[in-house]
């Protein structure tokens, strides 16, 4: 092999040296360029990350109001209801002690409430009667048809008997 001289050396050195140098800043662009796009995606992802994370706090802290503000509302609807029922209650005892007071406040009135009272136990007494009456014919029906079956049963045993004798009589 010839030997080169310290010149032609220096330069494929050089050469040699430029190559590694470009091939360093290759490798080094393509780590660059990758960590790059790692970091990208990752801020990407954290930021969608962020986004989302946020869009969930903000359903969750409506949510959370949405509920509180249910809660006082079942709330305030319960003491609404105790309140008027209250009201509602005195004011109908009120009517009542108006229409007794307007009732009974001239004679005519008197009389016509009395007459309404006849009617009225008129009506109960004579219910009570129907009832009575209903249900003393259905007592009176179930014992005739117990009395028709007891009838029927001690025709049946008087032939039996009467069967049974008349077979005595030929055995003797």
């Amino acid at each position: 092999m010839a030997t080169q001289s310290p010149t032609r050396r220096q330069a494929a050195a050089k050469r040699a040296a430029a190559t590694r140098k470009r091939n360093a800043a290759k490798r080094s662009a393509t780590t660059t360029k990758s960590s790059a796009r790692r970091t990208r995606t990752s801020a990407s992802t954290a930021s969608r990350d962020a986004r989302r994370t946020t869009r969930q706090a903000t359903r969750t802290a409506g949510r959370n109001l949405d509920a509180a503000s249910t809660g006082l509302g079942a709330f305030g609807r319960q003491a609404q209801r105790a309140v008027l029922i209250q009201v509602g209650a005195a004011a109908t005892f009120g009517d009542k002690v108006r229409q007794t007071a307007r009732s009974y406040s001239k004679l005519s009135r008197v009389v016509r409430e009395l007459d309404r009272f006849e009617r009225r136990g008129l009506r109960a007494i004579n219910r009570g009667q129907r009832s009575v009456s209903r249900r003393r014919r259905e007592v009176e029906h179930d014992l005739r048809g117990a009395q028709r079956n007891v009838e029927h049963r001690a025709n049946g045993l008087r032939s039996d008997a009467r069967d049974a004798v008349d077979q005595v009589k030929q055995l003797v």
